[in-house]
């Protein structure tokens, strides 16, 4: 007798769709991004995700990831206070654990704190439950450190997503937000110098870009004045993320 045994899928696993790997063409010569080809652009329409904002309007918003830090978030805060411009930072357990200074002063000055997980996963793996306790333990620990006492933007960790981890967040009260300008910028060990984030930034730029850019990077904090005033320059004016009013797919 042949006994065939069969893994049994638990029903949130069952239920959702293949993971997907946020990417996009990305914008070249002044030309809008483009998600339509990537197979998820309607996954992130249905549950009104962030892409673009309106690509009628020359309008910046500008996030970083801040899964640790790497002895920069002060610098980039300094230049952010000086050109005057807002910024939403989305923040993992271990910043939240380990940075409370950092995370007041960025509501202080009137930033955003966004939510990057508590533990950083791969959001796809784990169930709806686990989302949920990610998501709130993040939330409950800004709102006791800082005076930001609600938080309405999430970050999927990696850029791993599919519908059901979308509709997830969205059922919790968050705004997933996903970008249109990036580059390889997370390495500490790879860093390129101030003018390679220059250029990998303002040859990007478009109206209605959502810019990522990770806090741990030397170069970017080097470049970063430099990029806000080259941007103001083209006549880009830079929003915070809850003045996102219209929301592109493309």
């Amino acid at each position: 007798m042949v006994m065939l045994l069969c893994e049994v899928k638990p029903l949130w696993a069952a239920s959702g769709a293949e993971p997907y790997h946020f990417g996009f063409k990305k914008s070249r010569g002044g030309q809008l991004p483009s998600i339509a080809e990537e197979g998820f652009m309607g996954v992130m329409q249905n549950n009104e995700a962030i892409f673009l904002g309106d690509t009628n309007k020359k309008e910046l918003y500008l996030t970083f990831d801040n899964g640790y830090e790497n002895g920069f978030t002060g610098r980039i805060l300094d230049v952010l206070k000086e050109k005057k411009v807002p910024a939403v930072f989305f923040v993992t357990g271990h910043y939240v654990r380990e940075q409370p200074e950092l995370l007041k002063r960025m509501v202080l000055e009137g930033h955003l704190i966004g939510n990057h997980s508590w533990s950083h996963p791969d959001m796809t793996t784990v169930s709806n439950e686990q989302i949920r306790q990610e998501l709130e333990k993040v939330r409950q620990e800004v709102a006791r450190q800082t005076p930001q006492q609600t938080m309405s933007y999430v970050r999927p960790p990696r850029g791993i997503f599919n519908n059901r981890v979308l509709g997830v967040c969205r059922e919790n009260g968050y705004t997933n937000v996903f970008w249109s300008i990036a580059y390889r910028d997370w390495e500490p060990n790879r860093q390129k110098g101030w003018q390679f984030a220059y250029s990998s930034v303002v040859n990007q730029l478009h109206p209605g870009a959502v810019i990522l850019l990770h806090s741990v990077s030397s170069d970017n904090t080097s470049a970063l004045g430099k990029i806000i005033d080259e941007a103001r320059a083209q006549g880009y004016e830079f929003k915070r993320l809850d003045e996102l009013k219209v929301k592109v797919y493309r």
